[in-house]
């Protein structure tokens, strides 16, 4: 009688093993809400050390990882980087660097660090810990200054270790479906996933920097309805949909002046069109408790992201109502909708005309539209042409600024217009409210319409 293993069954187990650790790696998810906790100097040298197991170009392993704990030195490396505030409450911040020369060019340097920081963040995740990879570290002069690091090493990012917060988001951001990312043996690609680039003969790999890209495609016409859901639908997911984030200049005063077109006491069904990232939802919700408020969105991504912000940001208050949008076509009835808020996205449209005539369509009579632009006839619209407008187009997706008359023009034709003005008089930052002659000139114009019986 043959005492030979069972290989089918071996193999199944082994397999069944296999699955199980494939599985839990998946299960990986990126944190920037870290508890303050201290993870032993030794296990921080085990992590590296599994990291280290990764390829390296030519076995030169030029590598170099600089392990940050002290607090101060933390609290410097979030003050550099401009933001990142899990760079001081983290456990443990990697600066991830190497020896220039030796192919760097090419990027086999290159990717090696990269090979060994995700072999780190493997092994962080199995031992129980969280982590985040940041390219966004700020400026590498004082950067190498804080780190004593030679000009002849290259710092390529950094990785974020700790243990998550217990009321840090539970959520991996969504990855794009496996047939849709490979194809064989030639390009293969859903249309809606390439991105608009401008025509040209060639495009130069070292010509295309985020501050400076010559082919970028800010002209939101020139893209499809479908490409723009699908940016706006995983670049969110750039941050954590943690309280307060993407805060910025288009927020704040200027955001409480926009809202304050909105008729007091305005109850009903208030829909806000394809906001990004929930800061301008959680205003709504602040401003609007009792009304019945939803959000008309382009991806189901965004829907996800501003979803787990509000439950972030105001865990006690009811969440609003959540409708895909496909293309212009908004998916309310006709005459059911009291009022409809448009925070700073017809800019954003290849057709914002098209989104007005949806808009008169579901208004109840006498219904409300309150709507902001960045403007292109301010200083604000100068700074854009001269200077923004040559970087990579931003994670909130192509736009181009609007004049306030065309606005206006768009209005008067569909809508009875109740108030308009300007707010900022600066090209950034001021929230200074423009009347009169004056309004067409703010950084931003905000107009409020009523259907017309």
């Amino acid at each position: 009688m043959s005492t030979a293993p069972d290989q089918t069954k071996s193999s199944a187990t082994m397999d069944e093993a296999v699955r199980g650790i494939l599985d839990r790696l998946a299960t990986r998810r990126s944190c920037r809400d870290f508890a303050a906790v201290d993870i032993p100097r030794a296990m921080l040298a085990e992590i590296i050390a599994d990291g280290i197991e990764a390829p390296s170009s030519c076995n030169h392993q030029n590598w170099h990882f600089i392990v940050v704990t002290d607090p101060e030195r933390k609290r410097r490396a979030r003050e550099i980087s401009g933001g990142n505030h899990h760079f001081e409450d983290c456990s443990a911040l990697v600066y991830l660097t190497f020896q220039k020369g030796w192919t760097h060019g090419n990027f086999s340097i290159v990717q090696s660090v990269a090979g060994a920081c995700y072999h780190m963040m493997l092994s962080a995740h199995l031992r129980g810990y969280d982590c985040i990879w940041n390219a966004g570290i700020g400026d590498h002069a004082a950067l190498h200054e804080m780190l004593d690091l030679p000009l002849t090493y290259e710092l390529q990012g950094a990785l974020a270790i700790g243990r998550a917060k217990p009321s840090a988001p539970a959520m991996k951001a969504p990855r794009r479906p496996v047939e849709e990312i490979v194809s064989w043996e030639t390009f293969s690609r859903p249309a809606s996933s390439i991105y608009p680039a401008k025509l040209a003969d060639a495009y130069p790999y070292f010509t295309i920097r985020n501050e400076e890209n010559p082919f970028a495609e800010w002209d939101p016409r020139r893209w499809t309805w479908d490409q723009i859901a699908d940016f706006r639908g995983y670049a969110v997911w750039a941050k954590s949909p943690l309280a307060e984030v993407y805060v910025s200049r288009r927020q704040g005063e200027a955001q409480e002046a926009e809202h304050a077109l909105i008729p007091k006491g305005q109850g009903g069904t208030v829909v806000e069109i394809m906001p990004w990232g929930g800061t301008s939802t959680v205003a709504l919700r602040q401003r609007l408790p009792k009304a019945d408020l939803r959000v008309a969105e382009l991806s189901e991504g965004n829907i996800a992201f501003i979803r787990e912000r509000m439950r972030q940001e105001m865990p006690d208050a009811p969440l609003p109502g959540f409708d895909l949008m496909r293309g212009p076509s908004l998916p309310h009835q006709t005459a059911s909708v009291d009022c409809m808020v448009l925070p700073q996205v017809l800019e954003h449209m290849p057709d914002p005309e098209a989104i007005l005539d949806e808009v008169a369509r579901v208004l109840t009579p006498e219904g409300t539209v309150i709507a902001s632009v960045r403007n292109r006839e301010s200083l604000y619209g100068t700074l854009w042409q001269d200077e923004e407008s040559r970087a990579q187009i931003p994670n909130q997706g192509p736009f181009m600024p609007i004049p306030a008359t065309t606005i206006r023009d768009w209005f008067a034709v569909r809508f009875a217009i109740e108030e308009a003005y300007g707010i900022g008089a600066e090209a950034t930052g001021d929230a200074a409210i423009m009347t009169g002659d004056e309004a067409c000139k703010g950084r931003l114009y905000a107009i409020r319409g009523r259907r017309n019986p």
